[in-house]
């Protein structure tokens, strides 16, 4: 039972409450009847850009500026009507995005936003190329200034920026990545001390830190220096393993990202050669890794890096999750309550219990085991958020 936009009751206590004498709904109740189905949380994705689509693509150069905020609009109704209730945008999106579905002028789903990648000069976030022209992930403006800093002063500056432009949480790159064409996804980028004065900063605001971290020796770093989640983990060790589990940090596989890269570049949209070639480089390596942290017992929350693919995807993610050996409900609480005591403990959303948020998601079926989940976007027919059915 939800009434206004929190649950009050749930299950056979819910059922009492919503009847009247006779059995009939009382008056003014709005009785969903949905045998065959199943009912979920809203689920919360903890890795999208919600300012950009098909990343890697040329065209960006073209692109008249305004544009992705417009863009931006689409892209949030899909995550939605996806059952997406909740998002940590891990870069691109600014805080006026985020005011304009908390003030109900766009459908989408809630935000934690990064504002922009903090990170090294020629590192994953500098996307300054030989040409010398600038490919920025994000265009850079008085709503998302450039992270690119160097040095522990440096890089404390810019967390607090970030923090003036609205950030809730602060994203730094302390390996290379698939889409920044210049570097390499296995080596390291930034210091111990500059990881550990941008974790030292956040705490300062009470907030924290999370890292896009592929190779084995940054994603060391990035735990060893405080932050709350690891993003990717492609080249994960066992030994690295071992110490995502002796620091309890979150990792955030995002399977999907090096397969929408993939898909993008079949589809013929112009890209960057190194960029495609990097993602199927990755693709076996990332799989394997992931199923080791899995069989070791890594918490793992839900993160598509929906942005580098199509917005309304995202979902996508559920099966390569199980692929790596995720039961059905360790999958679906990664993308429920795990990710919410991840992204936004606060907001009590990730769970059907009294005294959270009315946001819930009804599949047309039933599921049983995780052969169920594979087109599972298409089941999606109905979400509620804060109670007001959206889909």
């Amino acid at each position: 039972m939800v009434e206004d936009g929190l649950i009050t009751a749930v299950g056979q206590d819910a059922a009492t409450r919503v009847t009247g004498t006779d059995g009939s709904p009382a008056s003014g109740v709005e009785v969903v009847d949905a045998p065959g189905h199943t009912l979920t949380p809203g689920f919360v994705d903890a890795h999208v850009h919600l300012m950009v689509e098909n990343l890697g693509g040329l065209d960006v150069m073209v692109k008249p500026f305004p544009l992705p905020f417009y863009e931006s609009v689409g892209f949030m109704e899909r995550t939605l009507a996806v059952g997406i209730t909740t998002v940590r945008d891990a870069g691109g999106a600014d805080l006026g995005l985020k005011t304009a579905q908390a003030n109900g002028l766009i459908a989408g789903p809630r935000l934690r936003i990064s504002v922009n990648l903090v990170g090294q000069t020629g590192g994953h976030g500098d996307h300054l190329l030989p040409s010398g022209i600038e490919m920025p992930l994000f265009p850079h403006h008085s709503g998302c200034p450039s992270g690119v800093a160097d040095g522990p002063e440096e890089v404390r500056k810019t967390t607090r920026k970030m923090f003036r432009a609205g950030a809730d949480q602060i994203k730094i790159c302390t390996t290379g990545g698939v889409l920044s064409p210049a570097d390499d996804p296995r080596h390291s980028q930034m210091t111990l001390d500059e990881i550990r004065a941008v974790v030292e900063e956040a705490q300062a605001h009470e907030s924290y830190v999370f890292a896009h971290a592929q190779g084995t020796s940054g994603i060391r770093n990035a735990v060893l220096g405080g932050v709350r989640s690891i993003e990717h983990g492609i080249f994960l060790d066992d030994a690295t393993i071992q110490l995502l589990l002796d620091h309890d940090v979150t990792l955030v596989p995002t399977l999907v990202a090096p397969v929408s890269v993939l898909r993008t570049a079949e589809s013929g949209r112009s890209m960057n050669a190194a960029v495609v070639a990097k993602a199927r480089a990755v693709l076996q390596t990332h799989r394997a890794a992931i199923t080791r942290a899995v069989a070791a017992g890594v918490r793992i929350a839900f993160g598509t890096d929906t942005g580098v693919g199509t917005h309304g995807t995202n979902l996508e993610e559920f099966a390569l999750l199980a692929e790596c050996g995720m039961s059905l409900e360790s999958v679906l609480s990664s993308a429920t309550s795990v990710s919410a005591d991840l992204v936004a403990p606060d907001l009590r959303v990730g769970r059907i219990a009294e005294g959270h948020r009315g946001d819930l998601v009804l599949l047309d079926r039933e599921l049983r085991t995780t052969a169920d989940l594979d087109g599972i976007d298409r089941a999606v027919t109905a979400v509620f958020q804060d109670g007001l059915r959206m889909r």
